[in-house]
């Protein structure tokens, strides 16, 4: 008995399963897609291996004995399990479960990342993501060790380019953030050397936004600011600009989220003469690694959002 009960077969335990949630063999027959013949010859074909009945039968329908009620309850386990085996694989194979890990700079994760998680998370609610949003080396260290599916950054001095197939993405600028009441705020066509005595906050040394700024300041023969706090964290820039006359650098990504609805911070961006330009990222994907559905879903989708152009708060382009 013990090898015939190991040996029952998927179709045979989700019968029992069946009779026993609907007592009756004709609701059990459709359950499991059977004739009702054919589902009677099964059962009992089963109490005759075990020498035993499974079911008590009535008027009323079908009663599991005590020993039936041990196998459909086992049953209904098992034949959950496979439901649910079924409906795993074919979620990972349509890329609407499983897991993706996407690393990205701030301007990047707040143009097409997030939005691309929220869409595809619509359809497929139980794919699940992991964000890393850092600076670019950062981003590197991890993509060439593993640890993202892709990651939409700027690509470091001396990495092997050709490991990545490299997809270009945006051009970024700096844009300069103050609170509301700053006493710069009206001011029009300023110059950096206009600015650099007022508290700062930026990224630290080797930054892009921080190699830009610097780029600037040298084009406008302005020294660079010495009051300065370094941070890349949008809170604490926040924090800083609500507290104090700090100058914040910041991408024109970061600037929407705060200005726009739902914040509409207090804040303003001041009015410089001459643009800052970032150096622009791009979507790298390693070439020696395959990507599960759900990540070629979501780097498709990726992809599409930055292709669209954005646009700032003067109606312009920010793609070039």
């Amino acid at each position: 008995m013990e090898h015939y009960l190991k040996s029952l077969r998927p179709v045979q335990l989700r019968l029992i399963a069946s009779i026993g949630r609907l007592g009756k063999l004709r609701l059990a027959a459709d359950a499991c897609n059977m004739t009702v013949p054919a589902a009677s010859r099964m059962l009992t074909e089963i109490e005759g291996k075990l020498g035993l009945s499974l079911f008590e039968r009535d008027t009323k329908g079908m009663k599991p004995t005590a020993l039936g009620r041990v196998l459909g309850h086992h049953a209904l386990k098992v034949v959950h399990d496979i439901d649910q085996l079924a409906h795993d694989f074919i979620a990972h194979q349509a890329g609407t479960a499983g897991l993706v890990r996407i690393g990205a700079v701030t301007g990047a994760a707040l143009a097409a990342v997030i939005p691309a998680i929220l869409q595809l998370k619509r359809h497929a609610p139980l794919l699940k993501v992991s964000l890393d949003v850092s600076s670019s080396s950062r981003l590197m260290w991890g993509l060439e060790r593993g640890e993202y599916d892709f990651a939409i950054c700027r690509l470091e001095r001396g990495v092997n380019a050709g490991a990545f197939e490299i997809s270009p993405a945006r051009n970024e600028a700096v844009l300069l953030m103050v609170h509301g009441g700053h006493e710069l705020r009206h001011r029009d066509h300023l110059l950096l050397a206009e600015v650099a005595d007022y508290p700062w906050t930026m990224q630290e040394h080797g930054a892009p936004i921080r190699h830009a700024i610097e780029l600037a300041f040298r084009r406008e023969g302005a020294d660079m600011p010495q009051n300065l706090i370094e941070t890349a964290s949008v809170v604490a820039i926040m924090a800083l600009m609500r507290d104090s006359d700090v100058i914040a650098a910041v991408t024109q990504e970061v600037a929407d989220l705060l200005l726009k609805p739902p914040f509409s911070a207090d804040l303003v961006l001041l009015k410089t003469c001459n643009p800052i330009a970032i150096e622009p990222y791009h979507v790298l994907r390693p070439r020696d690694r395959s990507l599960s559905s759900g990540a070629e879903q979501m780097l498709a989708l990726v992809k599409q959002l930055l292709d669209e152009p954005s646009v700032n708060k003067s109606g312009k382009s920010d793609i070039v």
